[in-house]
Order: C-alpha cells, then structure tokens, then sequence
C-alpha cells in the first residue's frame, strides 16, 4: 500500500459489509474482464472495505491513494503505454511485488486522476492483474469531462451501515431480529420498547463507519456528534468545489427544514432563495450523483411501471444516511448536546419526527436496492391533499407502506389509497414503533423488524 498517512487508517475497525459478497462475486465471475469500481458518498467506508479484500483475497497489492499521493508517485501515471515499465516503476516506488493473476491493484478516489480512469480499459485487457476503483461524485461534469468512460467497470454502490450491519459492529444479535422478522409474532410491549431504543441508536449514530467506530470507543453521543459534523462539512466542501455559488450545497442544506415544513415536493428556489434556472437543475442532479442524498420521486399514477410514471420535477430529497441528518436537524451551531440524543433515545424529542423516521426507511429501502416512489392524490370531495409516503411495485403488484413515528397508528391516507386501488395493490404496510400485528390486511411492522422484510420479502 501507499501511503502516506497510514496510521490514519490503524485506528478504525474494520466492520463486516454484505458488499464485501458482491466483492467476491466479481473476483470471481467478472474480473478479467473488468475493473470493479466501487461507488458511493465519502466516508462510506469504500477505502477500507477495497483494502480489507485485497488483503484478503489476492496475494499482494498496491493501494494508491489519489487524494494524498507524493508527486513522484503521481509522475508514474504520467506514461501508461509501456506497462512494463509502469508496472516495474510501481513496484519499485511502494516496494511491494505484484504477482500475474494474483494481485490487485487500487486506485482510491480515481475521480482525482481522470487519466488514470480512462486507463482502465488498456489494464484490464493487458490482464495481468485486477483493479480496484473507489470514488466519490464520478458523474460530476468537472472529473470526466475530458476522458472516455470506460466500459470495463462492474460497478458496487456503497452505503453507509445499514441497520443489521451497524447490528454487526456494536455486537447485537442479528439473527434474532431475522427470525422474529420472519414469523412476524407479536414479542409483548416490554421486548418491543427496548428493540425499538435500540433501532433510535442507529438512528442517532447512523451507518457512517467513522461515527459508529466513534460510538463503539467512547459510548459518548456528543463525541459521535463532532465526526458526524466534520463529514457533514467535507460535504459541504465538495459541494463548494463542484459549484461556487453555493446554491447545490444550500439545496443540500435545506432538505431537513423543508421535511419539516411537511412539503409535498422540494422546492430548489426556496433552498436558493433565488428564482428557480436550467443551471439549477444540472446542479440538483450533481448534487444526486454525489450519493449525499436519496431521490424519492413522485409518480403521476400508482401502476406496476412506476418508474413511467416518475415525475422528475416532483421529489423528495433526504439525507443518505440518517445519523447526519440528526446531526444537521438539531444542530445549535454548537453541535448536537447530548440531552437530545438522550431524549430521542427515550422517545421524548418535543417534535413531530415523521420525517426523520422516512429518512431511516428511504435508507433501509436504498440499502436493499429497491426502486421506491411516493404518490400524491386529491379526492374531488376533500381539499386536503393524500400521500403514500412510500411505493413499490413486487410480484405485480403495489405496495403502499405508510411511516409513522408515533405509537399511534392513523393511517388514513393508506385506508383510502387501498380502497380505491384494491385491485393492484398487493401487500400494505404500516411501519411504526407498535409491535407486530394485523388490522384486516394491513401489516403492522415495527422499525426495528422492516429492514429485514425489506432485504428478504420485496
């Protein structure tokens, strides 16, 4: 590996990630044919899971790091025609021997290094060892504009720790979860009160590896706080950097006081403060290439083909992980304090959290790879406008979920939708902090248990 800043990694755990599979899967069946390039926000974790397999699954390799490299390391890249002699120099700049067939080769952050990027196709058709690409906003204009994209990638996306990953890390039966999931048997209100507590950890800490391995070492949420922060301005910089108006980072900025609002679509000009422009839509859509946030679109119509009827300037936008939207939500400008990550640990957090909870279930439905929609509708006979906060299709049919944050369940919206499109709608499900149960054919799913059912049952 090279490196300059080695220590920086010797601190962090290494936490178990279900891409780690999708990483085999690829050795496997797809990398002599292609590059795998990992995708995702920074500080997901791709870094460090890309090294832990190459550590694991090839002989040796070499991890060159585009976002902190010495330029005489960086000269190397200058002339990759004569692969002998750019193999050779490699080799004998980090010191490690590369063998054929055995070793891989990571090029972190390539979004850095158009050029090396584009060199992609020539090393993997010269075959001699395998690649590992990591980067964060490869889609923005500004990284490729000057390259030719290669098609030899097989790409994973990254997320932050999903729920029974974050399980994982602090050392909490998964398992369990699985099977309770599974049999959907109600577990008593006791049982039920302290799986839910624990699923508002995840909420309060998040999947970001740097703020769970914080939690894990110091059980201090004021200290998970200050990381989380630090990610959150590193965002704000990248956004800077791709626009230096500052309207992309504001957009970003607003999507917790806008949730609030309980809107039923984002409004970029009240995020700009400025007229909504066409240059304000490239930037919303660097913004989702960013991976920093989750699109939830609205569909004009609830149809098996939602992704036709996907309205592109109706939409939601939520935070693509939930820990930094805590953090940004009830941020002082001093930091989150730790009375109200103990109030939202107990449940007492003065406010109407239905929109944080929707962040956790955009996560969960993201994290499974599932293409999600929310739906709109006014009935002739009342002014008040409907939602279903979520909906997918499966097995030919609809499946409206309704989040609610309370212990209450109201689900009025979802009763009405279910009536009138009876005919295509499958499963509905109501996901709150009650415990298992059935209300004629509406399933009754507590936050804990759904990030199971959606990984095994959509």
């Amino acid at each position: 590996m090279y490196n300059k800043h080695k220590e920086k990694w010797a601190k962090m755990k290494i936490f178990k990630r279900k891409a780690y599979q999708s990483l085999l899967e690829w050795k496997n069946e797809y990398s002599n044919n292609y590059a795998c390039l990992l995708e995702g926000a920074r500080r997901v974790g791709k870094s460090t899971l890309a090294e832990e397999f190459a550590k694991n699954e090839f002989r040796s390799y070499i991890r060159v790091d585009f976002s902190d490299i010495a330029q005489e390391m960086l000269e190397i890249f200058d002339d990759i025609a004569n692969l002998n002699y750019f193999f050779l120099r490699l080799q004998t700049m980090t010191g490690v021997t590369l063998y054929e067939k055995e070793s891989v080769i990571i090029f972190d952050e390539i979004q850095l290094c158009p050029k090396v990027r584009q060199a992609i196709k020539h090393l993997v058709k010269d075959g001699r060892y395998f690649y590992i690409e990591t980067g964060s906003l490869l889609s923005i204009k500004q990284n490729v504009q000057n390259i030719v994209i290669p098609s030899e990638e097989h790409k994973i996306s990254i997320h932050p720790l999903d729920y029974e990953e974050f399980l994982w890390a602090t050392g909490e039966n998964s398992e369990l979860l699985k099977e309770v999931a599974k049999k959907k048997i109600p577990l008593g209100d006791g049982v039920n009160r302290r799986l839910m507590k624990s699923f508002r950890l995840y909420i309060a800490v998040g999947g970001m590896p740097q703020a769970v391995n914080e939690y894990i070492d110091t059980n201090n949420l004021e200290r998970v706080d200050k990381v989380k922060s630090k990610i959150l301005s590193l965002y704000n910089e990248d956004l800077f950097k791709i626009d230096i108006s500052g309207k992309t980072s504001a957009m970003f900025d607003a999507i917790p006081s806008q949730l609030a609002l309980q809107k039923k679509y984002f409004s970029i000009s009240m995020a700009t403060k400025k007229k909504k422009t066409s240059k304000d839509e490239e930037r919303f859509f660097n913004l989702l290439n960013s991976k920093t946030v989750i699109p939830v679109f609205n569909v004009t119509q609830p149809c098996f083909e939602l992704a036709q009827a996907k309205q592109l300037d109706k939409f939601k936008l939520y935070f693509s992980d939930v820990g930094l939207f805590v953090t940004r939500l009830f941020n002082n400008g001093k930091g989150v304090e730790n009375d109200i990550y103990n109030k939202l640990l107990s449940d007492r957090v003065d406010a109407n959290l239905g929109y944080l909870y929707e962040n956790a279930i955009a996560q969960i439905l993201t994290a499974n790879n599932l293409d999600f929609y929310y739906y709109t509708w006014k009935d002739d006979n009342d002014p008040h406008i409907k939602e279903i906060d979520f909906l997918l299709a499966s097995h030919k049919k609809l499946i409206p979920i309704e989040v609610k944050s309370a212990y209450r369940n109201n689900h009025k919206s979802l009763d009405v939708f279910v009536n009138k499109h009876s005919k295509v709608v499958g499963r509905r499900i109501l996901v709150s902090q009650k415990d298992f149960g059935n209300e004629e054919m509406l399933e009754l799913i507590p936050f804990y248990a759904f990030p199971f059912v959606a990984s095994n049952e959509f």
